[in-house]
């Protein structure tokens, strides 16, 4: 089967698009063929070398797929050949088919197999950020930033549906009008962010601030926080991990909150499967509706992840084998 090969840690061009053995179904496994398979920034960073998990090579990237169950191993209980599913693998997503356990596939109908992805990755760690990490409550106000990115939208589209006053943070005024479309109260660029965002909470400071991109944002955030506020760190998209001056924290009575979504996912799987089931019902009601900004072929995955790590994405970008 065709695939998208890392042969070693190196840049974004070095990656290989070859053939590998094809998946099979082993024990409690299905084998998948990929109708989508998401795009996400920590794929980027993993077959350059950057990102916590290094394994071993030559390796196959991807975390979230759906498509069609193709064979089923003999361990399978609920599962069947021609289902429908959807599933995050910690490898092997950027390929035509790929195997996954049971017990981290979902099905999912006719929803679109992009859409799909988006509400594993992107919706998925939004939703744990704000539910689990930050107990968004109504009334209270959220700063998202990378507002436009796909993790941003979903933060956008979720908060709201918790009862919370958004403000979006993007930068350039095409990113924050998607932020606005979205859902999003107010949308804002980053330059004095500060100033602005104490201006627009009456001094008060801000209750949730979900940050995809450290640097500067995060300094001006941290300085931004109301008393028992919660400052959520997931990402450093804007390339540089602040270093934050733990007084701040002691004068101003805030939290600085980790979220690692993949953690979650493996030591909380029950809690997860209680969030998918979540995300699932909004989406089938209407409520959120995942951004897909383009579906592009496989082969192109090297051009696809060097745009996403520049930021220059929009919305959830799938590949399709």
């Amino acid at each position: 089967m065709k695939a998208i090969i890392c042969n070693d840690f190196a840049p974004l061009d070095q990656l290989v698009y070859g053939d590998v053995p094809d998946a099979q179904a082993k024990g409690d496994q299905v084998v998948i063929r990929i109708e989508a398979a998401g795009v996400n920034y920590p794929d980027g960073l993993l077959v350059q070398g950057l990102y916590q998990m290094r394994p071993d090579h030559p390796f196959v990237p991807g975390m979230e797929a759906a498509g069609v169950v193709e064979s089923i191993g003999p361990d399978v209980k609920r599962l069947k050949v021609g289902d429908r599913v959807a599933t995050i693998c910690s490898l092997g997503g950027y390929a035509e088919k790929v195997a996954a356990s049971e017990k981290l596939v979902i099905p999912i109908g006719d929803m679109d197999a992009a859409e799909a992805c988006a509400l594993l990755v992107a919706f998925g760690t939004s939703h744990h950020a704000l539910k689990q990490r930050a107990q968004l409550k109504p009334g209270e106000t959220l700063v998202v930033l990378g507002a436009a990115g796909a993790t941003g939208v979903a933060a956008i589209q979720i908060g709201k549906i918790m009862g919370a006053r958004v403000i979006a943070v993007a930068s350039s005024d095409e990113k924050r009008a998607i932020a606005l479309e979205n859902g999003a109260d107010e949308a804002i660029g980053y330059d004095n962010l500060k100033d602005q965002l104490k201006e627009m909470t009456g001094g008060k400071g801000v209750d949730v601030v979900y940050d995809v991109v450290g640097g500067a944002a995060f300094d001006a955030c941290s300085r931004s926080m109301a008393r028992n506020g919660r400052l959520l760190i997931i990402g450093f998209a804007g390339g540089e991990i602040p270093k934050f001056p733990v007084n701040l924290a002691l004068v101003k009575e805030f939290s600085l909150v980790g979220v690692f979504w993949g953690n979650f996912t493996r030591f909380e799987p029950e809690v997860y499967a209680d969030n998918m089931r979540e995300l699932l019902g909004w989406h089938k009601a209407g409520q959120v509706r995942p951004m897909i900004e383009g579906r592009y072929p496989l082969a192109q995955a090297a051009e696809v992840l060097t745009r996403v790590l520049g930021r220059g994405a929009v919305g959830k970008i799938v590949l399709i084998p």
